[in-house]
């Protein structure tokens, strides 16, 4: 597939709605993007390529306010990327997405002028884990995890479990401030077909497109062109944090015919209940959109007043494919308890 430089707002588009409210903002990438000279960009299945071929992921990690704040280089890889082919002895050409939901889907996109890159992605949607990642979730050895670590400090983690490597890498992010860069080595193209989700940037870039062909239209209407299911329409109006875990919060609706919605969040939004009754949870992709702009909200944006409409689009069929996989993006899996899907 030829990406043109005309695609970049559908596929950042996409990515959003992906990001089921986190993620974060795909601006600033598509900002980055605008002016690359790499375009168009041609970006390969999985199947176009020999599974030997040496594989990299990207992404950013931390903080995405903090990124906005702090926009990085031109090139924010260069020194990890150079780490991990170091650590693993020989130069890596491919490259594809860590994290196909928010800002992290056009993360490859960067390096399109030096590697080609794989429409793959290791999750499908946002999560707030490393160890989320579909190469860690089905355990493929020998996994390095490049990160920065401050002041151009690169920490390396090759870690055989992968709570471990999330931790080692979280808490070098933190110390390089927040907010930093990460890259994933030591998987080739052939690991991608079974154990990452293959033509997931042309499934964003798809629905980017219904969703920029349809954002005018009645709710409905745009629910049948993505393809998902209309759960609310309403205003919101409260907004309460778990008693046990502050990150946690729960946003009511007053709904048509005086439903009582309740979206309840983390870094992303993880289930819908009306009138009490779960209607949707994770994996199921959750969004949240701004009924008058039509604006795609992330869960830091959801506010009193705001009138609201909650869309669920299907998740990737890899999670739902075996239990292990489905349980590491059930609520649960964010100590959200009883509300997981049966």
């Amino acid at each position: 597939m030829m990406l043109q430089r005309d695609d970049l707002t559908a596929l950042a588009r996409g990515y959003a709605l992906l990001g089921s409210g986190g993620g974060g903002s795909t601006t600033m990438l598509e900002l980055m993007l605008a002016g690359a000279a790499s375009w168009p960009m041609e970006v390969s299945p999985i199947s176009a390529l020999d599974p030997a071929t040496p594989c990299l992921g990207v992404a950013f990690v931390g903080s995405t306010m903090l990124l906005e704040e702090r926009p990085p280089g031109t090139a924010p890889f260069t020194r990890l990327l150079d780490a991990v082919e170091r650590w693993i002895g020989h130069p890596v050409p491919a490259v594809c997405s860590l994290e196909g939901g928010g800002m992290n889907g056009l993360s490859p996109l960067l390096l399109a002028g030096t590697h080609v890159v794989v429409d793959a992605d290791c999750t499908g949607r946002a999560v707030p884990g490393l160890d989320q990642m579909s190469l860690f979730v089905d355990r493929v050895p020998g996994l390095v995890f490049a990160c920065d670590t401050g002041v151009d400090g690169v920490a390396l983690v090759e870690a055989h479990r992968a709570i471990d490597a999330e931790r080692v890498v979280r808490s070098a992010i933190i110390q390089a401030g927040g907010a930093g860069c990460a890259v994933l080595g030591g998987f080739t193209v052939g690991d991608l077909r079974e154990h990452a989700i293959g033509g997931h940037l042309a499934h964003a870039l798809e629905l980017g497109r219904a969703y920029l062909g349809a954002a005018s239209a009645p709710l409905p209407i745009l629910a049948d062109a993505l393809g998902a299911e209309l759960l609310a329409e309403g205003r919101i109006v409260s907004i309460s944090s778990s008693a046990h875990d502050p990150h946690v919060n729960a946003v009511e609706i007053s709904g048509l015919a005086g439903a009582v919605h309740r979206v309840v969040s983390r870094s992303e939004t993880l289930a819908v209940l009306t009138d009490g009754r779960l209607v949707a949870s994770a994996p199921t992709i959750i969004v949240v959109i701004d009924t008058i702009s039509r604006e795609i909200l992330e869960v830091t944006e959801l506010r009193l007043a705001r009138n609201v409409a909650v869309l669920a689009v299907p998740a990737p069929e890899w999670w739902n494919a075996r239990p292990d996989r489905r349980a590491k993006v059930l609520p649960s899996a964010y100590g959200l308890d009883d509300l997981d899907a049966a």
